[in-house]
């Protein structure tokens, strides 16, 4: 046994959606890190996607999209199907939050999340079916990686309503889609972060010392923390766990559940 057996991508492809910023970056630098042979990044907004490809290096490939449509679903799937006759590794990593108050929270603010935090991993994995399963065997099988939330396993004190919904309901999508697939060598997890700095969770971005305090770990996550956590349920080492969700949170939902929380923008 050694680090490369247990870790190692080489000769892998995968596609990470939302993969321009964020935790989508991370993941995608971990990758790397772990020797793929390719990854591909969709993002709605083409300027900040053809950034990170670039600086990320050729094994990046970006593609303009927005996945939050049945047609943007449909264009992804026909543009990775024209490149390649198998896929690896897919990360449900795109996301959206909304925040109101009760009274006032929009039947928009249901519709927007729902779509792209619940349906939009479902149908993507679905319409990749067959290129996951060309890519996957017994002794190698394929991974869907879903991103969810440590908001889909506890309440937070904002009102997020359909945010911490979606969450939860991903992470119980994730055990029902590793239920039937499992049986075509595909293997679905998901990943529920805490405090990650991101767009998404600025206050983990731009206070991260008072984001620590509500941590038990006392720091928020880096790109080594998501990076390495998606390496494992990519790889080898990662074969024998199916439907599992892993929070990678320093311990906020299983160490101790402060009264302080960390990560007001929905533990993104």
């Amino acid at each position: 046994m050694n680090l490369n057996d247990l870790f190692s991508l080489e000769g892998r492809t995968a596609l990470v959606t939302g993969g321009s910023r964020g935790i989508g970056r991370m993941i995608v630098e971990g990758f790397l890190a772990a020797g793929i042979d390719r990854v591909y990044i969709t993002a709605r907004k083409g300027g900040e996607l053809h950034e990170t490809a670039a600086e990320l290096g050729e094994k990046v490939v970006p593609i303009q999209g927005d996945i939050s449509t049945m047609e943007g679903i449909d264009e992804l799937v026909a543009e990775i199907s024209g490149r390649e006759t198998k896929l690896d590794i897919l990360v449900n990593n795109a996301g959206a939050a909304w925040g109101n108050d009760y009274l006032d929270f929009p039947e928009q603010g249901w519709d927007k999340v729902i779509d792209l935090n619940v349906k939009a991993p479902f149908i993507l994995t679905q319409k990749l079916h067959t290129l996951l399963t060309a890519a996957a065997s017994h002794e190698r099988p394929a991974k869907v990686i879903n991103i969810a939330s440590v908001d889909g396993l506890r309440i937070n004190p904002w009102e997020t309503y359909s945010y911490q919904a979606s969450k939860a309901a991903l992470i119980h999508l994730t055990r029902r889609m590793a239920a039937r697939l499992v049986q075509d060598h595909v293997y679905v997890t998901a990943i529920a972060p805490g405090a990650f700095p991101s767009d998404m969770n600025k206050v983990a971005r731009d206070m991260g010392d008072e984001s620590a305090k509500g941590i038990p770990n006392k720091r928020v996550g880096d790109a080594l923390d998501m990076g390495g956590s998606a390496v494992y349920l990519a790889s080898r080492a990662g074969d024998y766990t199916v439907g599992e969700t892993l929070a990678v949170d320093g311990g906020i939902v299983n160490a101790h559940l402060p009264t302080h929380f960390a990560d007001p923008a929905g533990g993104r």
